[in-house]
């Protein structure tokens, strides 16, 4: 009887201990994901300012000549000067100028510039146009900087916050969706930033990845589980080595990137074609060791039933074996590719840590990824940097989420079919 309660009140306690780590981890995560959210959620939107842009014709073509390749060495930035003075001629004295043209983005000119070139008859006209305002202004508008402490603790003086004021009391500054950090590459500029390049990277380096990784994974697989010799020292080897290789720091497989395709084949430095070959590398071992489990998991009667009605041992794997393990070889690969996705120790070693402007065309421009990205801007103090950080991560963890479910989906399908 006493044994009897001991086991129970032991019971009771093991089951106390998984509520108690069950709701520790939730509530961590719970409070990861609310810190996250709470700073990067404003990065969503940007500030926008309207200028009363008068496109100039003795500035911007004063010969008429038509010819874009004259007009684009125009003064654009003195039309944006020119454009805030209008909204504020009271102001006077060059610091005080200098001080009101920094309430916009220096990206301005070239966003009038790209107007002016996608539509010459605009010349000569007078268009409200909204332009992208300073990062600065871009957080007092978002709260993140508060209007109510003293001058001398906030990065916008009184002179600033009293234009400010005055352009959301005529309504020509607003908060909108910002398509700039979705269209954008890096820039030193916070409100300037985007992430296009990343996702570019990212998208490029994963490809590259699958390629490479799912269809040298499964065939090791199979082979490895159905053809290989029993009890033989080089599949011993093998095996033995690709176990280990699940366990190497993902770092390592950057340090032969770097002597491999670096420094022996030359291949191009920071490009996705290295980064996916890397990370191919580095997801092997997590795609060969799901789908040789899911190969044994196959019941043996099904092998055996296929040879039992004369099918060859190559029939019965690829026809009867491998659909069967086919939902847990798919979620193994999905998982390495998630697994993939979040790594950046690797892509710093080979370069993907470069400061990236343009846009990449291909596998081999100059890109980096989503990792990374956060690992650059994180190193930046700038309030408008931290914000955009956080952003990523959600980002990063909202295609984390999808890749996952994809996998679950997958398995389910797969699973149905088959039943």
């Amino acid at each position: 009887m006493n044994n009897l309660k001991s086991r129970i009140a032991k019971e009771k306690r093991f089951k106390a201990y998984g509520i108690i780590s069950i709701t520790t981890a939730l509530t961590l995560l719970t409070i990861l994901f609310v810190s996250i959210f709470s700073q990067g959620y404003t990065a969503f939107q940007e500030t926008r300012i309207q200028l009363p842009v008068y496109f100039d014709q003795e500035i911007l073509d004063p010969n008429k000549t038509n010819d874009w390749n004259i007009i684009k060495k125009a003064n654009f930035n003195g039309l944006v000067k020119q454009s805030i003075r209008n909204l504020f001629p009271e102001v006077s004295g060059r610091s005080n100028k200098r001080k009101l043209y920094k309430i916009v983005s220096s990206s301005a000119e070239y966003q009038i510039r790209n107007i002016v070139n996608n539509d010459l008859s605009i010349i000569g006209s007078k268009q409200n146009i909204w332009v992208l305002a300073d990062d600065d202004v871009d957080m007092l508008i978002k709260g993140n900087i508060n209007r109510n402490l003293p001058e001398n603790e906030r990065r916008i003086d009184d002179q600033e916050l009293m234009w400010i004021e005055y352009l959301e009391s005529e309504n020509l500054i607003k908060k909108v969706f910002n398509k700039t950090l979705f269209s954008s590459g890096d820039s030193s500029e916070s409100e300037q930033s985007g992430i296009l390049v990343a996702l570019l990277g990212s998208f490029y380096a994963l490809l590259i990845t699958l390629v490479l990784s799912f269809p040298i994974g499964i065939a090791t697989a199979v082979y490895l589980e159905e053809f290989a010799p029993k009890d033989n020292k080089f599949v011993d080897f093998i095996e033995v080595n690709i176990n280990n290789l699940a366990a190497v720091p993902s770092i390592i497989f950057g340090l032969l990137g770097l002597a491999i395709f670096l420094n022996f084949f030359e291949m191009p430095r920071s490009a996705p074609l290295v980064g996916g070959m890397v990370l191919s590398l580095m997801t092997l071992p997590r795609i060969i060791i799901p789908a040789r489990a899911a190969l044994k998991s196959v019941p043996p009667s099904i092998r055996e039933g296929a040879l039992g009605l004369g099918a060859s041992n190559v029939q019965a794997v690829f026809n009867h074996v491998l659909p069967i393990a086919t939902p847990g070889m798919l979620t193994g690969t999905i998982i390495g590719m998630a697994q993939a996705l979040g790594e950046s120790a690797p892509l710093l070693i080979i370069g993907m840590v470069a400061f990236i402007v343009d846009i990449p065309q291909g596998f081999t421009d100059p890109a980096t990824t989503l990792p990374v990205q956060i690992y650059l801007w994180a190193d930046t103090p700038e309030r408008g940097f931290v914000e955009r950080t956080a952003a990523v991560i959600m980002v990063l963890l909202i295609f984390l989420v999808l890749m996952n479910s994809l996998a679950i989906y997958l398995r389910k399908k797969f699973e149905k079919n088959i039943t």
